[in-house]
């Protein structure tokens, strides 16, 4: 028997699917492509549907069969049919009419192709389940014993779904111990005290009917005991030792053990396939079901389960037998497979193969279509494709041919892409590429062949940047009123076009919103003036033509509460009111409370007053009320963003007259004379007068007296005349109206005016430490205080210094202490130091005369730190130092201690040396000091109590270089001399540079002149008079090159007459004579106050020391300057110094820097003078030494280094 080339298509509609795809240009055979489940179960709600969807070419035409009897459903009553399709539905028009379609229908599906047809459907018809009544009885159990509790839901077609809950519809727990079986009772493996419980109900849920169903509740008792039994385990669910099941493959197997026992019991499973794959075994239910997913032939066998617990074990073995559903040898079937011999092209056809069996029936369609054609690629060449980074492409290559192309996938130098595991090619010839990267661009060859041809069409793929939103809306909460601003930053490719849209809710806001509330730019939303129904979730989604990104933020708007709604006023009586209101809009913040006001509008009308607070979770309260108001109520609510409107005024409520209930607060009686008392009190608010009209009973005797006196006012105060001096009354204020007096009220001790006292204190002084003494003082007369004793004031000065006698006025400063203390402790003293003190006496009338004046010394202390420490370099071994003393010394000087060390040696030298010098050594010259060292000193003087604080500074022997920066710099000329002034900068001292004076007029050459940068000054002698200098300054940089820094001018004073232009005004008679006239108002001026002074006042030596001003006196409060001394200092003239060598630089004890510590003399670069002076000098100084030395340009070891 010849054999033809060709090839036998077996198209496995039911349960294998297509082998291939036959493209849509050539004619297809019917192919079932959708059908109704083989067993259709209806409800008396539900309306018949029965599905039959088919594919093919030419058009397939649909009929049915019911019990193998033609069908038309388009004659039945109510049904709906679609073109081209064979489903149909039926809507009946009352609960029965689906019991007459039950039955077995089929569906067929023809063309000139062949026939084929869907397996048998089964319409079963089924009524609304129904519970069948029952009276459930109590179980009782003991303690530890098991129970099982039944459900048997009513019989259904379709299983229900059962539940187990109780009354308040919550699930019963299960666990290993409490478990409900597959027949739907609950299996308790022991009982517990806490399972008593009336409410055990079983629920069935019929999804068909759509129905839920309870069964009667279940009273569950358990008696508790002492004594539980412990048991071994016993399955209660299967019963016996084995069980023989039968299982169908490809279908779920389900088995399931449940025991009981005390302790609980653990199951175990044991089944025969080893290998069998993983997830297809899964167990549930607390280990209780074995669930297998798919039966196959090798899951035939012994399943094992077995329940153990500590006292031993039970166990149950499932035999299961796989069987399969076989089919008839009615056709040549061998091995599965129908066989044709000698196949012609005219042999194509549709044929079906059915089978049936005890387990039930299945149906193939075959097609066997004989052809025989070369391959071909459908799909279009040069298709471009365009995704993401990050997505997944798909590139199409859907070719066809007999026998089956074999399709691959190539790169453009022929490769294959299988290499990455990223592409993965299907069976329909398409190639994915997951997680797409930039570099994955490029082009790609499909290429099918089969034994009559190979062809092959080529794809474009273009990986685009992913779209990507780098910031995005987040979830605000903003308040009512303000604006908001949502964010929506992106990134994309720049080769697409990208559309970014808001939505509010999913809706576009471009489409719900037309005014200017919300202003849209291109990567920002910001809404404006906020209200309550702009929240929602808001959400930026961004599209390009390739992808879409979407973030989404949440906003609420919060605020103040709504208004309160109406209030309303029950239960009125005289003096009270139930009160209640409309709970106010909480703008999703809660209220935290209500506040309610009242208003009387007939005595204080346009005020509201607040009556109570009730909190946020009432709307209603109680208020107690006063007599004789006209309530108006209004309720306001508050949250943390403010407070609402207030609610509608309530009805007016008055309540009636009653007697005052309150007496006037804060009663006093105090005299403002000596010889009076006036009587004071609070008055009562309108809201306590009870009434229209109120007065002031005021009532007042003399203590220890009987009688009373008494008058009625209106005013708050009353004055009680011609009292004694400080004498206690009893006063009595009672409030009246017109319908009674107010409540008995308090007596309060009064006193009459008070004096000035005349007790004086006895007072004692007590050392502390060097800054603080202690004032001690007795109790005094209380009857000399001539009033209440308010306190003592303690008032004390500073006279002058132990170590120094010159005697300074000082300002007093005092402290007060309250009339229980007996001693005050004065603080922040000077040490060593005279002081005088006072204490004094007073009341509510002023100061009693001052104590005796006590003196008393502080003791001494440890000295200040020295005011500064000035280092020069003398040379490359030697250094000196020079200092000023402590400002306060504290005590009696007893020296200095000097340490220093090199601190950039790695030598010996490094080590720490010190000096001890005596207290008049002020310079100190260092020699035997390591050359091009840098050294750190410290200095501190001390006394008899030890040593004072230090001041540190460093210096150098290195000879520096460079150019040196000037702080103020200044020249005052004569005729033929210029002194040059300047402020050397720390850390340049010693830097050597040249002055070079050079007439501008080119008249006396002058050779430049070399200077030390520390000793800050330099004269210039030698200079023509009246003529203009350019001073230049010339330094050597790093590289020791001679370069020009600054440049200043002067000009010498001439000697030439000042001619005065003819007619000028200062030669008029007139003039002349008013310039006369002020001089002689001036002359007479200073003659009166040189008399004036000259007279002084008849007072002592001692008074006159006192009245002076010393300078360490200036720390203490309220001071006050006194007079500069003739012997102390000097008056600041307004000539030049002379240029003959007397000229004394800045740093002398008689420069310019003794008074106040600096000086400012400036000139302009043409040498006038732009500065002034102000300050004066300390002249003070240990061991009363009034100088540090002299220094002159002659004696230049005396110039420091500030």
């Amino acid at each position: 028997m010849a054999v033809v080339l060709s090839f036998l298509w077996t198209l496995l509609l039911w349960s294998l699917g297509l082998c291939i795809q036959i493209p849509k240009e050539l004619m297809q055979p019917p192919n079932i492509t959708e059908q109704s489940p083989e067993r259709l179960v209806v409800f008396p709600t539900d309306e018949i549907s029965l599905k039959c969807e088919a594919s093919g070419k030419p058009e397939v035409q649909f009929r049915w069969t019911k019990e193998n009897i033609h069908f038309s459903p388009e004659k039945e009553p109510g049904v709906i049919t679609h073109m081209n399709s064979g489903s149909f539905t039926i809507t009946g028009n009352n609960s029965n009419f689906a019991h007459h379609y039950q039955g077995t229908y089929r569906c067929f599906a023809s063309n000139r192709l062949g026939t084929a047809m869907s397996h048998e459907i089964q319409l079963v018809a089924e009524g609304a389940p129904k519970w069948p009544k029952e009276k459930v009885q109590p179980f009782e159990v003991e303690e530890g014993q098991s129970v099982v509790l039944p459900c048997n839901p009513p019989a259904s077609v379709v299983q229900p779904r059962i539940y187990w809950m109780n009354s308040r519809i919550f699930h019963i727990a299960q666990d290993e111990r409490v478990t409900m079986g597959q027949n739907g009772n609950l299996y308790f493996a022991n009982v517990l005290t806490n399972d008593s419980h009336s409410d055990y109900i079983c629920h069935a849920h019929f999804l068909g009917a759509r129905t839920i169903m309870q069964k009667e509740p279940i009273d569950l008792r358990v008696k508790p005991t002492n004594n539980m039994i412990y048991r071994r385990p016993r399955l209660l669910l299967p019963e016996g030792l084995t069980s023989r099941l039968v299982a169908l493959r490809g279908q779920p197997l389900v088995l399931e053990c449940i025991a009981e026992g005390f302790p609980t019991p653990t199951i175990k499973w044991s089944y025969p396939s080893n290998q069998m794959q993983a997830g297809r075994v899964t167990y549930q239910n607390f280990n209780k079901t074995l669930r297998l997913v798919r039966v196959e032939e090798e899951d035939d066998g012994e399943y094992r389960c077995w329940a153990e617990n500590t006292l031993g074990m039970a166990q149950h073995v499932y035999y299961v037998t796989v069987e399969d559903l076989t089919r008839d040898d009615k056709l040549r079937v061998q091995g599965g497979a129908l066989i044709l011999s000698n196949v012609q092209p005219n042999d194509t056809m549709v044929t079906q193969c059915e089978a049936r069996n005890k387990h039930g029936l299945l149906l193939a369609n075959a097609y066997i279509f004989v052809v025989q054609l070369p391959t071909k690629i459908l799909t279009p060449d040069s298709k471009t494709y365009r995704e993401v980074q990050g997505s997944t492409a798909y590139l199409l290559c859907n070719a066809f041919g007999v026998p089956m192309p074999r399709i691959q996938w190539l790169t453009r130098d022929r490769a294959t892409v299988l290499q990455d595991e990223r592409f993965v090619p299907f069976a329909n010839g398409s190639l994915a590429i997951r997680d797409l990267r930039i570099n994955d661009t490029g082009s790609y060859f499909c290429e099918a062949d089969n034994d009559q041809n190979t062809v092959a069409i080529q794809a474009h793929l273009q990986v685009k940047e992913a779209t990507q939103i780098k910031k995005g809306p987040q979830n605000q909460i903003v308040k009512k009123g303000s604006n908001v601003n949502f964010m929506c930053q992106v990134s994309f490719d720049p080769s697409l076009e990208i559309q970014i849209n808001w939505y509010w809710n999913d809706q576009n806001i471009k489409d719900i919103f037309s005014d200017d509330k919300y202003i849209l730019k291109e990567e920002e939303l910001t809404i404006k003036n906020l209200d309550y129904s702009d929240q929602g979730n808001y959400s930026c989604v961004v599209k390009t033509a390739l992808d879409s990104v979407e973030k989404k933020a949440a906003l609420l708007v919060v605020g103040s509460p709504g208004p309160v709604g109406q209030v309303e006023l029950y239960k009125q009586k005289d003096f009270q009111v139930q009160l209640s209101w409309s709970p106010a809009e909480e703008h999703n913040s809660p209220i935290e409370k209500y506040n309610i006001y009242f208003e009387d509008r007939t005595l204080d009308p346009g005020f509201w007053h607040q009556l109570a607070t009730v909190p946020g979770n009432e709307t209603s309260t109680k208020l107690k009320l006063s007599p004789f108001i006209h309530y108006n109520f209004r309720v306001v609510a508050s949250n943390k963003y403010g407070t609402s409107d207030p609610s509608p005024d309530s009805e007016l409520f008055v309540t009636p007259k009653s007697v005052p209930e309150k007496n006037p607060s804060d009663v006093k009686g105090e005299g403002n004379e000596t010889n009076n008392m006036v009587i004071t009190w609070m008055p009562l608010k309108w809201m306590d007068w009870n009434g229209m009209e109120l007065k002031y009973r005021v009532q007042w005797r003399q203590k220890n007296e009987s009688e009373w006196q008494e008058v009625m006012a209106r005013a708050p105060s009353f004055v009680v005349s011609n009292t004694p001096t400080f004498v206690p009354y009893e006063i009595k204020v009672q409030a009246v109206n017109e319908v009674g007096k107010g409540p008995d009220p308090q007596i309060v001790i009064g006193y009459s005016g008070e004096d000035v006292p005349q007790a004086i204190p006895i007072i004692d002084i007590e050392s502390l430490n060097a800054t603080s003494v202690k004032i001690k003082w007795g109790p005094v007369d209380l009857n000399k205080v001539r009033g209440h004793l308010r306190g003592y004031k303690v008032t004390y000065w500073w006279v002058n210094s132990r170590w120094s006698r010159s005697k300074r006025h000082s300002s007093k400063m005092s402290i007060e202490r309250p009339a229980s203390a007996t001693e005050a402790v004065l603080s922040d003293l000077r040490p060593y130091s005279i002081y005088n003190v006072q204490v004094q006496v007073f009341n509510g009338r002023g100061l009693g005369p001052p104590s005796e004046t006590r003196q008393f010394h502080t003791e001494e202390g440890v000295p200040d730190r020295p005011q500064s420490l000035h280092l020069r370099r003398l040379s490359d071994t030697a250094l000196q130092l020079s200092w000023k003393p402590p400002l306060n010394p504290n005590g009696e000087l007893k020296g200095y201690q000097l340490f220093y060390e090199a601190i950039n040696q790695e030598t010996e030298e490094k080590e720490k040396k010190n000096q001890t010098l005596h207290p008049t050594i002020l310079m100190l010259n260092l020699s035997g000091l390591s050359p091009q060292a840098l050294y750190h000193f410290q200095l501190r003087a001390t006394t008899s109590v030890g040593p004072g604080e230090m001041i540190t500074q460093e210096g150098s022997t290195i000879l520096k270089s460079g150019i040196p920066t000037f702080g103020n710099i200044s020249a005052v000329t004569s005729e033929n001399a210029s002194t040059i002034y300047w402020s050397p900068e720390e850390g340049q001292h010693d830097v050597t540079f040249k002055i070079w004076f050079k007439s501008i007029e080119g008249k006396k050459l002058i050779q430049p002149q070399h200077v030390n940068y520390s000793q800050k000054f330099y004269i210039q002698e030698n200079l023509e008079p009246d003529t203009q200098y350019t001073i230049c300054f010339f330094g050597y940089n790093y590289t020791d090159e001679m370069v020009l820094f600054r440049e200043m001018e002067v000009k010498t004073g001439g000697t030439d007459r000042v001619k005065l232009t003819p007619g000028n005004f200062a030669t008029k008679s007139w003039f002349i004579v008013f310039i006369s006239a002020i001089i002689l108002l001036l002359l007479i001026l200073l003659i009166l106050c040189f008399i004036k002074r000259s007279k002084g006042g008849k007072y002592s030596v001692k008074d006159k020391e006192d009245t002076q001003v010393d300078s360490e006196a200036r720390p203490m409060k309220d001071e006050t300057f006194g007079e500069y001394s003739d012997n102390e200092e000097k008056g600041f003239g307004s000539s030049q110094p002379s240029l003959n060598g007397d000229i004394k630089p800045l740093g002398s004890d008689d420069s310019l820097a003794d008074y106040g510590g600096s000086v400012d003399v400036q000139f302009n670069e043409d040498g006038s003078f732009i500065g002034q002076y102000s300050g004066k000098k300390e002249k003070e100084a240990a061991g009363g030494n009034d100088s540090s030395g002299a220094t002159s340009p002659i004696n230049p070891t005396t110039v420091t280094l500030e």
